[in-house]
Parts: C-alpha cells; structure tokens; sequence
C-alpha cells in the first residue's frame, strides 16, 4: 500500500487498539529506564536491554525460517539497527538520569515532527492536510506537556540531557524513513532481530568497560528484563506490523500518546509531580493523534 493511500485511509478498530498498546508498553520504557539507568550507567543498561530482546526474539527467527531473509537485507537493517536502538536507546537512558519520565517521553513524541522534516529532505514526502494539522496540534500538545512537566518535576534543567533526547527523536525520525522506503516488505521479527543483533554488537565494547562494581537487587533485574523482552523485542514486532498496515507516518504518532501512558506511570510509581497543564497537553495530544489517523471526519 503507497503512502498516500495510508495516510487517506482510517484507521480500523483493531490498528487503533494496537497504537494504544504499544503507547503504553512503550510508556512503561521510561519508567524502567528511570529505575535501572542510575543503577548500570547508560550504555551498559542498554547492552543489557538489546541482548534480553535478542535472546528473546531469536528463536522465533529461526522457527518462523527468516535468518535468509535478514542475510539479504543485512546491510540496510545495519543502518536501521544503530539509528533506531543502539544509540538513541543509549541517548534516552543518559536523558533518563536527569529528566523525569514524563519529560523524557515528551522528548520522544517529537519523533513524527523529525520523521516528517527528514522524510521532505530525504525523499521529498508530502503529507495530507489531516496528518500536518494532527502534527501540529499533536506537537503544541507535547508543548504544554513539557512545560507544564518541567515545572512539575522540579528538577534542575540539564540543557545537555534534554539535547540528548532530542537527538534520539531524530535518530527515530531519521530510520522511520530508511524503513519506509526500504523495509516495508521485510517482515518485523526480522528487522526487530537484526536490529537488536547489530546494536549489541556496536555496543559490546563500551558497554564491558562500564560493568558496575555491584549488582542490584531483583526489582532492578526484573525492570531490566521487562525492558528488554516486552518494551523492545515484543513492541518492535508491534510497530514494524503497524508499520507495514498503516504507513511509518502514522504509526510514528504513537509517540504522541506515549507521554499520556509515562506520565501516569511516573506518577503512580516514581511519585512524580502532576500539573494542571498536563491534563490540557494530553487532550491536545490525543485529539493530535486522532486528526492524523483519520478520525476526525471534517478534517480528512
């Protein structure tokens, strides 16, 4: 299915529902990160992240007959590897040991703005009126979010940290780009196995340098495997699916409802603070993703 013809389409129930899902498996990735990067640095929490993913993923690659499948695309699923995990995990997990959940998640929601800028430099991608309208309503959203967050949390800005989140977001923008218009053919669970493989790899001799001197407690232990097998391995294989039935375009505005899912998670566990602008932030973010995925009618 083209783009255009993605972008015009609405969503089924089914892909709606799974948008949500993944918003909120991916929300909780946040609130792990903020656990267990303090306890195992940045880097070395992420080669433990990519490596549970890939111990986790692995068999099924095997079972379901693709390693011939990533041997043809190795090359492109490299690329898509290093700039869609390996670094911008380990930019979000430094971001993490200074921002809160909510705030590092709204980081994250600028993704669609990255992806459809580098898509327009990239390949000259243009985007219906409902989907530019549903990102800027989306990304002033993310606005109000972050403002009111950062007064919230009243934590010290780290202008370094918040640059690091950034680049992430770019990072995503950049390699949902690379997958739209190479890997839309490519089955999930290969692209999600390869990309976890390559980043391990890249990422294996700094992270054996930055080995802590103790180990933590199960809690952490248990985090660091959610993190790993649900919020990357099994979430990938979500989002290259929606991926190749709804378009990169859209499926990339689940970073817009991911804030909603962070928040109440950092909220609820980590006791951080609320702020009535996030409950505006929030509709504007919701009623964003609805204008871009078709479900407004008088917008299409």
């Amino acid at each position: 299915m083209s783009h255009q013809s993605n972008a015009e389409r609405p969503l089924q129930r089914l892909e709606i529902s799974e948008l949500f899902l993944l918003a909120a498996i991916w929300g909780a990735s946040f609130l792990f990160m903020r656990i267990t990067a303090p306890v195992f640095g940045p880097v070395f929490l992420i080669e433990l992240r990519v490596l549970v993913g890939l111990l986790v993923l692995l068999p099924f690659l095997f079972i379901s007959g693709q390693p011939e499948e990533l041997l043809r695309h190795w090359k492109i699923i490299s690329v898509v590897g290093l700039t869609s995990m390996g670094l911008p995990f380990v930019l979000l997990a430094y971001t993490s040991l200074s921002l809160g959940a909510g705030l590092l998640s709204i980081l994250n929601a600028t993704v669609p703005f990255f992806a459809a800028v580098l898509g327009y430099i990239m390949y000259r991608e243009r985007l219906g009126r409902a989907a530019k309208i549903g990102l800027v309503t989306g990304f002033t959203g993310v606005a109000v979010l972050a403002l009111g967050d950062t007064s919230a949390t009243g934590s010290n800005f780290n202008g370094l940290a918040f640059l690091a989140g950034l680049l992430a977001a770019c990072l995503y923008g950049f390699s949902t780009n690379i997958i739209n218009k190479h890997l839309l053919s490519v089955n999930g669970l290969t692209i999600t196995t390869g990309s976890l493989a390559v980043s391990s790899l890249y990422l294996a001799p700094f992270a054996f340098t930055r080995i802590p001197d103790q180990m933590p407690g199960l809690a952490v232990w248990i985090s660091v495997l959610a993190l790993g097998a649900v919020c990357t391995g099994l979430a990938y294989i979500l989002f290259y699916r929606l991926i190749g039935k709804i378009g990169a375009y859209r499926t990339v505005t689940v970073t817009f409802l991911v804030p909603v899912f962070s928040i109440f998670y950092g909220r609820v566990f980590l006791n951080e603070s609320l702020s009535i602008t996030l409950f505006a932030g929030s509709l504007l973010v919701l009623f964003g993703v609805a204008i871009a995925t078709g479900r407004v009618p008088f917008l299409k």
